[in-house]
């Protein structure tokens, strides 16, 4: 959304935008928002390889969700995804 704070800014997402207003500063969430970015925006800004993945898994878990049903199917996925990063 224009003008939201937490949307698009400066070339980021807004997973990017998150981590940077809200200062979390974790190397598992920062390698997220760089995967994030490029399923997001696509401009191989980052080497993401696993970028089309999550695009595709995460198309596919919409289809005939509404966002909060999507948000409750996706949450196991990005937590094991933030976990296997954290290792």
């Amino acid at each position: 959304m224009r003008g939201a704070e937490l949307s698009h800014h400066d070339g980021d997402c807004s997973f990017e935008r998150i981590l940077r207003v809200y200062e979390l500063d974790d190397p598992a969430l920062e390698r997220i928002g760089e995967i994030v970015h490029e399923a997001d925006i696509g401009d191989e800004r980052f080497d993401a390889p696993e970028a089309p993945g999550l695009e595709l898994s995460v198309r596919a878990l919409a289809v005939g969700r509404d966002d909060l049903a999507l948000l409750e199917r996706t949450n196991d996925l990005l937590e094991g995804i933030y976990t296997s990063f954290r290792r």
